[in-house]
């Protein structure tokens, strides 16, 4: 049986990071909403109480059953989760009237507790709340203090319960995944048995299972997700799986034929529907970018169910769908991040079961799991490219022409990427988390080519470092580099005469410009 770590989500922006931390300690772990804990699950060997945007005060406040879980397992609270036990048991939590934010250092902890083995004098943390903890419960004991917060962590003495008012799951708590691994490994006794080999194996088990002799239809994006979706059921199912691949006119230069290939070579039974002369017609005029993301959205539908009725006897549909994806469209809070992600259940019209075998998987760990299986490099390492495609790297109105000019500068922009080769040997590509360009077609800026006055329109290039896409960072490009790609750009790409580098992280900014 599978060890899991429950991570009970009361909406922190760093909740899928703390998910991220476990993973990496080759440990399963499920993010569920607060007051969604699974009953009589013996796979569960802890429980983390995530933070939370709310004050233990508030009347809107997210709140648990905390005896569905205490003196059960192991469970740590963090941020608000520690906060939330100490209100919970008799301790006191008061508003300061200032936020504990940014980097503290541990003055004094408890050497002898597990939860600090191995830890450092004076250890940098990370804080990031408005309340604070003033009492806490009677059968708890401090064992960690900053020179501001005098119970930066504290345990009980009556049953596994461990607190922090830091975020052990952040960079800048430079000795937190130590914390986690003794909270994980040491205090739970995970095994650490979770591999991409332990996960192909037991998913083509469970998927031979699930599926059996039933013909499954996937759409496939050319992306990491649906790739490596693909190839998992075949390897469960092989010929009974069939593979649609809509051409919807924005993606990259070439990129249709050239995937197709590439799906050929592994073996997949792909048909391929190019509907592109359909999405331009239904995207003229239009300008609001969630606008024209509804109407790519729609049509893909049409046209799939269009191709997918073909084939009468299919019982299932399979989606590449990933954990960040279930957890940005289906927020707690209610606020929806993204509306084009395939998640949240089947069209109404498509009586067909829904096949997700990814769902439970980070970015990182799809990448993962692909090379496990053997799959072309190139394909694996492909950055993130949004279901839109280009259409939401151009401002205003999508047409033929502007999408040419955008796959031309950005065709120029990656393969320079793929051909730098940086001092320790590894392709710039590849130090990228995403890539990509935008025609900032709004806009015309006045340039001059030999003796001509030119009046066209500038590209933006874009380059982020992340390691799930919920944070990000611009990517520090070699200047060499930049002056190379902007220099052909201009002179091989005709309605560009200017080019620019996106130097904004997220937040606040996304990644894509729509």
């Amino acid at each position: 049986m599978q060890q899991k770590i429950v991570i009970l989500d009361f909406g922190s922006q760093t909740t899928q990071l703390i998910g991220r931390r476990v993973r990496e300690l080759d440990t399963f772990c499920e993010i569920l909403p607060y007051n969604k804990f699974p009953k009589d699950d013996p796979s569960i060997i802890g429980v983390i109480l995530s933070g939370s945007p709310y004050s233990v005060h508030d009347r809107e406040a997210f709140k648990c059953d905390l005896s569905e879980f205490v003196g059960k397992y192991p469970v740590l609270g963090i941020c608000y989760g520690a906060q939330f036990i100490s209100h919970s048991n008799g301790g006191k939590v008061e508003q300061t009237g200032t936020r504990e934010y940014g980097r503290a250092h541990l003055q004094s902890f408890d050497k002898e507790n597990p939860l600090f083995e191995g830890f450092e004098d004076n250890s940098q943390v990370w804080m990031s709340h408005g309340d604070t903890i003033t009492a806490i419960p009677q059968d708890c004991r401090v064992i960690a203090s900053t020179g501001d917060v005098k119970y930066a962590a504290y345990a009980s003495t009556t049953h596994p319960i461990w607190a922090v008012q830091f975020h052990p799951e952040v960079f800048h708590s430079l000795q937190g995944k130590t914390l986690l691994k003794n909270f994980v490994v040491n205090i739970c006794g995970s095994k650490q048995e979770w591999s991409p080999a332990s996960f192909v194996e037991t998913t083509v088990e469970a998927l031979k299972q699930q599926l059996g002799n039933d013909r499954v239809i996937l759409g496939l994006s050319g992306g990491v997700d649906s790739s490596v979706c693909a190839t998992l059921l075949n390897r469960a199912i092989g010929k009974n799986l069939t593979c649609i691949f809509v051409d919807h006119g924005m993606l990259r230069k070439n990129e249709f034929t050239k995937v197709m290939e590439a799906y050929q070579g592994m073996g997949l039974n792909v048909i391929g529907v190019d509907a592109s002369e359909k999405f331009f017609a239904d995207l003229k005029g239009v300008t609001d970018p969630e606008e024209k993301r509804k109407i790519i959205g729609r049509d893909f539908v049409e046209v799939f169910n269009a191709e997918a009725k073909k084939i009468t006897d299919a019982k299932w549909l399979a989606q590449g769908t990933i954990y960040p994806d279930r957890i940005e469209s289906l927020s707690i809070t209610g606020m929806v991040i993204k509306s084009h992600h395939n998640v949240g259940g089947l069209p109404k019209e498509m009586k067909l079961q829904l096949c997700e075998p990814l769902q439970w998987l980070f970015k990182d760990e799809v990448r993962r799991v692909g090379h496990e299986m053997g799959m072309p490099e190139r394909l694996i390492k492909r950055h993130p490219f949004p279901g839109p495609g280009l259409a939401v790297r151009i401002l205003g109105e999508v047409t033929p022409e502007k999408v040419r000019i955008l796959q031309d500068a950005d065709d120029i922009y990656i393969e320079n990427m793929h051909n730098y080769i940086c001092e320790d040997g590894m392709e710039l590509y590849d130090k990228i988390w995403q890539a990509g360009t935008a025609l900032l077609s709004t806009i015309r800026s006045v340039g001059v080519m030999g003796d001509e006055r030119t009046y066209e329109h500038p590209v933006a290039l874009r380059a982020v470092t992340s390691t799930d896409a919920m944070t990000a960072d611009w990517a520090h490009l070699p200047y060499d580099f930049m002056a190379k790609v902007s220099n052909e750009i201009i002179n091989k790409v005709k309605g560009v005469n200017r080019v620019c580098y996106d130097i904004s992280s997220k937040p606040p900014s996304t990644i894509e410009w729509e």
